[in-house]
């Protein structure tokens, strides 16, 4: 078996998961490490703690070979939103950003602009309206006193799938500041164009929560400030009474000490990835989501989702009337997806079996042939585990009730979870 065959055949998630953008069912390798490694924890052993804090280092290794970096220049941070706040609170200047990016970039970097004074914030304007960070569009916007550019890699509404490398050649040397979250894993991007790179492992790479990671280059640890700095980031010894200067390498951008049960899921997961390698992952991602698209011309759904510049998102954009047709019928399919505002975003990785693909096309087919005879879909109410709908707001304002039809998936205690996230 090759290692793509090996790695297509460890995705186990029950059919009809098409919501890796909101979490990534852990793999089997990740369980089997929680596992081996909170046996080795339990054990009071110095050597099995010492074992399981070794993935640190294996995971910081993978880490940098696949963001094409120096090892020193990776930190690991509880999320995404932790690696994205140590950067723009550590700015000055003008930060150029589009105020329909995810609020993990959006909220931090206003309020680290209220808190310190030291930064602002320029909202990034686009003609077609649904922010698409172009390089045209940045290189209209920029000015004498723009010093950083932030964006995601991958739009968590559309699914637009930003060229990092045409972005750097229009900034320059400014920061560019990259939310990887939904594409690292899946896109085979050119890191090397960002000064800082934040992403998390819960979604694409299947190794659960509290697996986030950071990327500082020498010109993001020359400029910015380590404003969120905790003791991990500095100097002094510990037990020592001084406050020591900052770590002068990408360690200064920590607050303590990382989850070694976290980084070895992590480390679990990367060499997985290493050892199929991205460009064939993205490649199978890629697959999918051309049948997606497929799926939704055979019957009349309208794509957000920009054809030539996607990962594995694809954000449908029904008519008003039919958008809550098409989330019933998911729901009555057994289709996990996420919808809010009239916008069904669909998300499938490499793994994504015919069986699933084959569900959606039948949840399509029954609202083309309830539009077709003017008849409602009846929606499936959770009572546990499964899909509800509600009423939700705009994909783009975060909501006011009665604009459209929201999926939220519920867990056991009908705990919202899978409502859109980065």
């Amino acid at each position: 078996m090759s290692a793509l065959e090996s790695y297509l055949d460890s995705f186990d998630a029950e059919p009809g998961y098409l919501d890796w953008a909101a979490f990534g069912p852990l793999s089997p390798a990740v369980r089997d490490e929680v596992h081996a490694d909170a046996e080795l924890l339990g054990s009071g052993r110095g050597s099995g703690i010492d074992l399981v804090a070794g993935h640190s280092d294996e995971a910081r290794g993978l880490l940098a070979e696949l963001l094409d970096c120096p090892t020193d220049e990776v930190t690991f941070q509880p999320s995404t939103t932790y690696g994205l706040m140590q950067a723009v609170y550590g700015l000055s200047g003008e930060l150029l950003l589009s105020p329909l990016e995810f609020p993990a970039l959006t909220v931090a970097a206003h309020r680290a602009q209220e808190a310190l004074g030291t930064m602002r914030v320029c909202q990034l304007e686009t003609a077609d309206g649904l922010g698409f960070v172009t390089p045209d569009a940045v290189r209209d916007q920029l000015t004498d006193e723009t010093t950083a550019v932030a964006l995601s890699l991958v739009d968590y509404r559309t699914g637009y799938l930003a060229d990092l490398g045409a972005i750097r050649d229009v900034i320059g040397d400014r920061l560019l500041i990259v939310d990887a979250v939904q594409g690292f894993g899946v896109v085979d991007a050119d890191y090397d164009a960002a000064d800082v790179v934040c992403g998390n492992g819960y979604k694409w790479l299947r190794s659960g929560r509290g697996t986030g990671f950071a990327r500082f280059s020498a010109a993001a640890r020359e400029r910015l400030r380590p404003v969120l700095s905790g003791f991990r980031g500095a100097l002094a010894e510990p037990g020592s009474t001084g406050v020591g200067p900052a770590h002068p390498g990408a360690e200064a951008f920590v607050v303590t000490g990382e989850d070694t049960l976290a980084v070895a899921r992590l480390a679990s997961s990367l060499q997985e990835l290493r050892d199929v390698g991205v460009p064939a992952v993205a490649a199978e991602v890629a697959d999918r989501a051309r049948h997606i698209f497929a799926l939704a011309d055979r019957y009349d759904v309208p794509v957000l989702t920009p054809r030539d510049a996607h990962a594995g998102i694809v954000s449908l954009l029904p008519s008003a009337q039919d958008a809550g047709v098409i989330a019933a019928a998911l729901a009555n399919h057994g289709v996990t997806a996420t919808a809010r505002g009239g916008v069904i975003r669909l998300s499938a990785h490499a793994g994504t079996a015919a069986d699933t693909l084959h569900l959606l096309g039948d949840a399509l087919a029954e609202a083309a042939g309830a539009r077709a005879l003017g008849e409602p879909v009846g929606a499936v109410e959770a009572t546990g585990d499964g899909a509800s709908i509600f009423d939700g707001g705009s994909i783009f304002d975060g909501g006011a009730a009665g604009d459209g039809p929201t999926i939220i998936e519920t867990g056991p205690a009908d705990e919202p979870r899978g409502v859109i996230e980065s």
